[in-house]
């Protein structure tokens, strides 16, 4: 169903997009899939993106464009079919902070004009970055169970092992991690930063939480599901969770408030897909979901019920998460997109 046919249908149940909503355009940025490689089973490789992409679609009109096309260098990438797509990014005045597999980039908006580009031997599978204090950047260098700190200079000024192991203890520094080596399964999956005043925190996918990287010690169990994004809205805390489940926590007392099952809004039990991405709009809000695919990794898709089929497209739905509906869906297929990591307010 295209993004029309679904906001009509929206409409004509009486949910229509809230004319008091802040944001009227938004940025949706991941990456489009190459072609399935068959795997030893048979069935398909669903990790396999060519290049990162952001699209730009008006919420009013639903009329969506490719805003941006990119593909790695050969020196930040494997030599031989390297995985290419945007991962997590940040918004921050009138700066976007993107991250593919191996790069950090940082585009100047509403024109895209690259204002900075950083790419380390030891970045491999980064899944998140966002500006951190006074300056410094702070990414979610996933494939070694790492969060890094890089300072306005863009050295390394410290690194955190989200299993509180000595960073260098299962990898070495002297290797290149770019270069298309694969440190999976991890231990941990550390997928996303934010911050609560002055404390540093991240997601961990394995270990169903979020930590405090600056006061260790701190906690909160998401023991639902494996989550991935965490945001701080309106002074509490949203995690999403691979299977669709929205978790709100308390960041004083560490206590979950409320979950959220983003599948009871919709009478088609079809699986809305692997969810990542929120972005919050008030009661409302923004959620990315990609079509779910076969994976070497059968435990992160435990949770799939009746197989992988009918699989939903890749999409983003609009929730009102106290009445608990969904208010709109847009599948971005059709435009190229696979994957959706985030989605982020557009300037005009």
């Amino acid at each position: 169903m295209n993004a029309t046919a679904i906001a009509a249908n929206t409409q004509s149940a009486g949910s229509t997009q809230p004319t008091d909503s802040l944001i009227r355009s938004l940025y949706v940025i991941g990456g489009q899939q190459r072609r399935l490689r068959p795997l030893r089973d048979g069935a398909g490789d669903w990790y396999e993106y060519q290049q990162g992409m952001i699209l730009q679609t008006d919420l009013a009109s639903q009329h969506t464009k490719v805003l941006l096309e990119y593909v790695s260098p050969p020196q930040s990438c494997a030599a031989e079919n390297p995985i290419i797509l945007f991962k997590s990014c940040t918004l921050h005045q009138n700066r976007l902070y993107a991250c593919t597999q191996t790069e950090v980039l940082i585009y100047s908006l509403p024109t895209f004009e690259l204002v900075d580009y950083i790419s380390l031997p030891c970045f491999n599978d980064l899944h998140h970055v966002r500006p951190g204090p006074g300056g410094s950047l702070l990414i979610a260098n996933t494939g070694l169970d790492m969060v890094l700190e890089l300072s306005p200079a863009r050295d390394v000024t410290r690194i955190w092992n989200v299993l509180g192991q000595h960073p260098w203890s299962r990898f070495s520094p002297e290797i290149d991690y770019r270069k298309g080596i694969s440190t999976k399964p991890h231990q941990a999956h550390p997928n996303h930063i934010f911050c609560v005043d002055d404390e540093i925190w991240a997601t961990r996918f394995q270990q169903k939480d979020a930590i405090c990287l600056t006061e260790p010690g701190r906690r909160i169990a998401i023991d639902i599901e494996r989550p991935h994004d965490g945001v701080l809205h309106d002074g509490m805390l949203y995690f999403t969770t691979v299977d669709g489940h929205v978790v709100i926590a308390n960041p004083r007392t560490l206590r979950i408030e409320q979950i959220i099952d983003l599948q009871a809004a919709h009478d088609d039990p079809a699986q809305l897909g692997w969810c990542r991405g929120i972005l919050l709009d008030g009661r409302n809000a923004w959620v990315g979901f990609s079509r779910l695919r076969p994976t070497r990794f059968r435990e992160n898709v435990s949770w799939v019920k009746n197989g992988f089929r009918p699989a939903r497209p890749t999409h983003m739905a609009l929730y009102d998460l106290v009445d608990l509906r969904c208010l709109a869906e847009i599948d971005v297929e059709a435009h190229g997109l696979n994957a959706i990591f985030s989605m982020l307010p557009a300037l005009s």
